[in-house]
């Protein structure tokens, strides 16, 4: 399928690994020009390089920590410097520690809330305007299943990305009109390096090879398997294109069916 954002500009945030890197790569693929953002400055200038390498696109990078509103206007500037405009905007962020709700403190709530909610609050403000006044713009958020599904010790990131949910629904409904979508997508278990740090973390540590971890983590997915960061990719890539132009306020789940809900 030509999904015709050949020449758009693409901003990927937290792009130095995981599902992010996967989403540039798929955009890049598709003819896009991209700008990836993370906070460390060596892998991410490797990551460009590697994404440039694969697919023949033109990727530039600067490192950003999306909790600082400057670093923020900084690479979105960047992007707009290096290429007139962004027209694909793909929100990403790591996810905060798990734990009880009891354990967190104010400072805890704070800094969650900032890394998932206010960046992408932040980085939709800053792309609007351009976005609005050209008539044509995408914003994909990268979220957790967690909005769709109780994940036990997730209420930091739970609690912010639900946070998303609701923006992203009602601010789809402003922008509509002027060509602009705004969806969420909801990353289900995908072999990354928080789920490797997590869920298969455990098993390991309860004395499991990591075939057999892998295995026994696929059980409760009714796809049998875990899920690779490209098949998460490739639908952010779909809603970046003019073909996805009618769907919009809508999260989701690339999960391999394990979300069991009718609606």
């Amino acid at each position: 399928m030509e999904l015709g954002i050949q020449g758009r500009t693409a901003l990927v945030l937290a792009a130095s690994k995981g599902l992010g890197r996967a989403s540039a790569i798929a955009l890049a693929r598709e003819g896009a020009n991209v700008v990836i953002g993370a906070r460390t400055a060596k892998r991410l200038e490797q990551t460009a390089r590697e994404i440039g390498a694969e697919t023949g696109g033109d990727v530039r990078y600067l490192p950003v920590d999306v909790t600082d509103p400057a670093q923020c206007a900084a690479i979105y500037d960047f992007a707009c410097k290096e290429f007139g405009k962004v027209d694909i905007l793909v929100n990403n962020a790591g996810g905060p520690p798990f734990g009880p709700v009891e354990q967190f403190s104010d400072d805890d709530w704070h800094t969650a809330l900032e890394l998932n909610l206010m960046s992408t609050v932040r980085f939709c403000r800053l792309a609007l305007p351009s976005m609005k006044a050209v008539g044509w713009g995408r914003i994909v958020n990268i979220l957790s299943l967690s909005v769709k599904s109780v994940l036990p010790g997730s209420v930091l990131s739970t609690a912010g990305r639900l946070g998303i949910v609701g923006m992203a629904k009602l601010l789809s409904d402003e922008v509509a009109s002027f060509g602009v979508t705004v969806n969420n997508v909801a990353s289900g278990m995908i072999l990354t390096d928080r789920v490797r740090q997590t869920s298969l973390r455990q098993r390991l540590e309860q004395g499991m090879d990591e075939n057999s971890a892998l295995e026994d983590i696929a059980k409760a997915i009714p796809a049998r398997r875990i899920g690779r960061p490209d098949e998460l990719a490739a639908l952010v890539a779909f809603l970046a294109s003019d073909s996805a132009g009618y769907i919009t306020g809508t999260t989701i789940p690339v999960d391999g069916g394990i979300v069991r809900s009718i609606l």
